[in-house]
């Protein structure tokens, strides 16, 4: 027995040592909004051992030394490879994947008003999604949709304010969103798109062609929903700030969230200020743009939600904007009020019901010397009122909502400045039926009524889905109708004494019929190195485009002069073709590209200020990888290409953007971004409404920091 002893004596002597210099390595796996990842796939490599994630998103990793790789793969996300380091006090370290947008998994709404995954929706929906948003480094919602999207198009109009052209329909006919509601005013027929900062924006859904079945008014051309980001961290503060050398333009920013028990809140700060660029001296007289006017703008947001139960979360939210355009004897002032209240009831788990209130009002205001002139007074003050009820069948969903709203608006393009106000109301209703796993057919129709017109639209919507090896087709049917506003019903405005333009009551809802037909496949290939995630789709648009609301010449009668007046007319026709191909490698590279071809017929959709472009493409080669725990890197080449405009102006021309992206994460929430915009130094011979608004190569900078990712 005593040699016995002292034999396990010396075993015990010779492991102890060992068993000291073993390390011990925990961590989390969560998403992007910090939920944690179950039975995400933990591969060690130098212990060749496969572990899962537990119900928290926890592991636990035992290496003999001070550091340890691995790579993480889950369903849905990139597959990324982690260093950690040996610490003397040991912590859990959270360690966050990315969604991967060619697997489809993320849920959208826009399309069905519910809950989706995007590979199920049988609507046609782009999603440009939180790590998009990331690579793309936009500065505004025009930077980030004409990076990612062909057949869109921002321009400049009188004023110089924005005007869009989205496959061949221009703003009016394109509703913006944000979280589902609508945005009152409008800056030449266009919604003020300086509203829409992206600081705390977690995706944007676009819908192409009509959805005004769900939608109602504006939605002829299609829905663009930008979706504020959701945050189930205790805590999280990002500040950042960027400057660009066009315009010396500064942008400074601040988002914080904060989550404690039933209570969350999301505040969010964008301050930007640019001077004034000349793009080409007065002496050119080709050009009809000059200069970009220089200044201003502040958007402050702020988001509450309480859970009050487990079936109930109340949210409150409110808003202000500003903006000051700087101009060469004169200041544009535009402001923006709004507010909402929002009830979301879980009555059942087959039943919810979603009750809102919002308020919106957009003012401008002209200055000279400091002092308000008043007669560029304008303000528009929009109500509304929402409900919808969603009742699920087993698979089945029944849908069912109503809306109202007030329109109030005050503008010195009436006569004596009188306002003018009207009322509209409608109902909906929608059912999303399931009868097979490999087949969704989504049928609504909804009626709106209008006041001051006293006119009715009725819209219908029919799509339909099929899957068969690994291939989707989807195929629809969408009314489409946007009803006379307020201005182009009472217009009398003296246009700088260039002619008169009037209004008429009498005018009817614009009317489009649009079908649709897309074919998408996705998958995986296996390949060691090069294989990865794909997505190709193709699809094909025809739009019918009756009683259009537009100007046409007035000879004047006892009343008025002559000029011009508001009138419908028929006949137009939208066709056009999207393409979009996208591939990433579990070794990091990406590859994505777009590509649409647009052609009109009949009475053209165009103006002075945007024609449509026939072909127009983008694209991104990228590369992402994290080489260590604390660096990050990620590089991408980007470009667009805008064919010639069928128009009748000879200034103008085709011409191709492209843009070196350089982002990297240099210690933990810490990230610096370089871009290079216009490459190759491209400069328009003429610069013209649709010509784009460069000086040749220009670069930006900036640095973003997650406060609470440096401390975790």
């Amino acid at each position: 027995m005593f040699y016995i002893r002292i034999i396990l004596i010396t075993i015990c002597g010779l492991l102890t040592p060992f068993d000291a210099l073993a390390e011990i390595f925990k961590g989390q796996v969560v998403d992007e909004s910090g939920s944690p990842l179950i039975g995400a796939v933990i591969k060690s490599v130098k212990e060749n051992k496969t572990m899962f994630t537990d119900v928290n998103g926890n592991f636990t990793i035992v290496s003999s030394g001070n550091t340890v790789k691995f790579q993480i793969s889950y369903t849905g996300f990139i597959t990324e490879t982690f260093i950690l380091k040996a610490e003397r006090k040991p912590r859990v370290h959270k360690l966050r994947l990315t969604s991967d947008t060619g697997a489809l998994q993320e849920v959208v709404i826009t399309a069905t008003r519910t809950p989706k995954n995007l590979k199920d929706v049988p609507v046609v929906t782009r999603l440009i999604s939180e790590e998009d948003l990331r690579k793309a480094d936009a500065t505004n919602i025009q930077d980030l949709l004409t990076d990612e999207l062909p057949g869109l198009e921002f321009s400049y109009a009188m004023s110089q304010e924005t005007s869009l052209n989205m496959s061949g329909f221009g703003g009016k006919a394109v509703l913006f969103l944000v979280d589902g509601e609508r945005l009152a005013g409008e800056t030449l027929e266009n919604v003020d798109f300086n509203r829409l900062n992206l600081g705390n924006v977690g995706r944007v859904e676009i819908v192409k062609g009509a959805a005004s079945a769900l939608y109602g008014a504006n939605a002829v051309g299609g829905v663009v929903n930008l979706i504020t980001r959701e945050n189930t961290e205790p805590w999280h503060v990002n500040v950042n700030s960027r400057y660009r050398s066009l315009g010396n333009e500064w942008r400074h920013g601040a988002d914080i969230s904060l989550h404690s028990g039933k209570w969350t809140s999301n505040t969010d700060a964008q301050y930007t200020t640019a001077q004034t660029v000349r793009l080409t001296d007065a002496f050119d007289t080709e050009s009809s743009i000059h200069n970009i006017f220089g200044g201003n703008s502040l958007n402050l947001k702020e988001r509450i939600s309480y859970q009050a139960s487990d079936k109930l979360r109340l949210t409150a939210r409110g808003g202000y904007f500003n903006r000051i355009s700087t101009r060469i004897n004169y200041d544009d002032h535009y402001m923006d009020y709004n507010g909402g209240l929002r009830g979301v009831w879980n009555i059942t788990s087959r039943q919810t019901l979603e009750l809102s209130y919002s308020y919106d009002q957009y003012d401008k205001n002209r200055y000279v010397n400091a002092e308000r002139t008043h007669d560029h007074d304008y303000s528009n003050r929009q109500h509304i009122a929402h409900a919808l009820y969603t009742h699920c069948f087993g698979k089945n969903i029944l849908t069912a909502g109503a809306d109202y709203m007030h329109d109030y608006l005050l503008t010195y393009q009436f006569v004596d400045d009188e306002p003018h106000s009207q009322s509209s109301a409608d109902a909906f209703v929608q059912f999303d039926y399931n009868p097979l796993s490999w087949l969704n057919l989504v049928a609504s129709v909804r009626d709106d009524y209008f006041s001051e017109s006293k006119n009715n639209a009725l819209t219908a919507r029919l799509a339909s889905m099929f899957k068969f090896n690994g291939f989707s087709v989807r195929a629809s049917y969408a009314g489409g109708f946007r009803a006379p506003t307020l201005k182009e019903m009472y217009m009398n405005f003296d246009m700088a004494g260039i002619q008169m333009i009037y209004g008429n009551p009498g005018l009817k809802p614009e009317r489009s019929h649009n079908f649709s037909i897309s074919l998408e496949h996705s998958g995986r290939t296996s390949d060691v190195h090069w294989g990865g995630s794909y997505n190709l789709t193709a699809t094909g648009h025809y739009n019918m485009y009756d009683s259009r609301i537009t100007t046409t010449d007035f000879p004047g009668d006892e009343y008025r002069e002559e000029g011009a007046i508001y009138c419908n007319e028929n006949g137009v026709r939208v066709s056009c073709v999207d393409f979009s191909a996208r591939y990433r490698t579990v070794m990091g590279l990406g590859f994505l590209f777009n590509y649409n071809y647009l052609h009109t017929s009949g009475n053209t959709i165009d103006s002075q200020f945007s024609q449509p472009r026939p072909h127009s493409m983008t694209w991104r080669l990228d590369y992402e990888k994290r080489l260590c725990s604390v660096y990050k890197l990620y590089a991408g080449i980007s470009g667009r290409y805008l064919a010639k405009p069928v128009s009748r102006y000879e200034t103008d021309a085709a011409y191709s953007l492209w843009k070196f992206t350089l982002q990297q994460e240099v210690w933990h929430g810490i990230n610096i971004n370089f871009v290079i915009d216009n490459l190759l130094d491209y400069r328009p011979k003429v610069y013209y409404w649709n010509s784009t608004p460069t000086t040749g190569r220009n670069w930006s900078v900036g640095i973003s920091m997650d406060i609470d990712s440096m401390f975790k």
